[in-house]
């Protein structure tokens, strides 16, 4: 103890490693293998320490070493410290741990590239994966993105580009709220999207059938509008690839009516020098859900 302050200094990390391998092992001689060590300089540090700890932490047998009391209580401590360390270390530092940004609106993240990314992780392990949300074309550039998510025909200056999807629009209720309808289910609440998208009135007229009611709800983002519906809030007018769970699950049905597909679809889209780095065939086929 230290006689001023009456707080125990903290060993050296040197001499913590050897204690965690000859209480491992029960034997200075097989530490002093493991660490590339002689068994004296194990032998000194465990010395070292039980004089700075001030209590013994091994018994020396004619074969061996035995862990006092004091040991059995303390080896734990040290071993998980240490484990704690090496995790850290290879976390922040390690060489081979690559980190990848990916750049879309928050529905794309959520129901597209959110189920993608175990896969991702299973096939790249060292790989860290951020994912930034963006609301319209300007936030792109500050979110600085290794790949970004965007909504277009495929062709951006400077950017190389894959399809995720193409944007198919068809109108989904929930199975509890379309029992309600007694007649036509134009009838019902309606959900709408702020914004440049596509609305309810272009699709009736691009298929030809009689529009619906006016909105009872109206969401800046499709995740949002996707879940109002799924909760019995109205009709939406869905994005049937970033639908397909829901539907699949039963939690939505596609109503019988025309599907309208868009010219525009949804890209990956990377600068060139992107697919000259290490598995970028592998993240692009990922993503693209191949």
């Amino acid at each position: 103890m230290n006689a001023e302050t009456g707080q125990a200094h903290l060993p050296p990390l040197e001499w913590l490693r050897v204690f965690d391998a000859a209480a491992r092992t029960g034997n200075f001689t097989a530490a002093a293998d493991e660490l590339g060590l002689t068994q004296a300089a194990v032998s000194q540090r465990m010395r070292h320490l039980e004089a700075r700890l001030g209590a013994a932490l091994f018994k020396r047998l004619p074969r061996g070493v035995e862990l006092t009391v004091e040991g059995e209580a303390y080896a734990p401590h040290v071993a998980a410290a240490l484990a704690a360390l090496h995790r850290s270390t290879a976390d922040l530092f390690s060489a081979s741990r690559r980190k990848l940004s990916i750049a879309a609106n928050a529905s794309t993240i959520d129901l597209w590239l959110t189920p993608r990314l175990p896969l991702l992780m299973q096939r790249l392990p060292d790989l860290e994966i951020s994912l930034n949300s963006v609301l319209r074309l300007g936030d792109y550039a500050p979110a600085n993105s290794d790949f970004e998510v965007r909504f277009g025909n495929g062709s951006w200056s400077g950017l190389e580009a894959r399809k995720l999807f193409d944007e198919v629009l068809q109108p989904v209720v929930s199975p509890r709220l379309l029992k309600t309808a007694k007649t036509d289910w134009r009838q019902l609440p309606q959900i709408a999207l702020a914004g440049p998208r596509i609305g309810w009135r272009d699709w009736a007229a691009a298929c030809g059938v009689a529009p619906p009611r006016s909105p009872s709800l109206r969401y800046d983002v499709f995740a949002h509008a996707l879940t109002a519906a799924e909760e019995g809030g109205g009709v939406l007018l869905a994005s049937m690839e970033l639908t397909g769970e829901a539907v699949a699950s039963g939690r939505l049905v596609a109503l019988p009516e025309p599907s309208l597909r868009m010219e525009d679809g949804y890209w990956l889209t990377w600068t060139p020098a992107q697919s000259t780095l290490k598995d970028h065939t592998v993240i692009v086929d990922t993503l693209c859900g191949t």
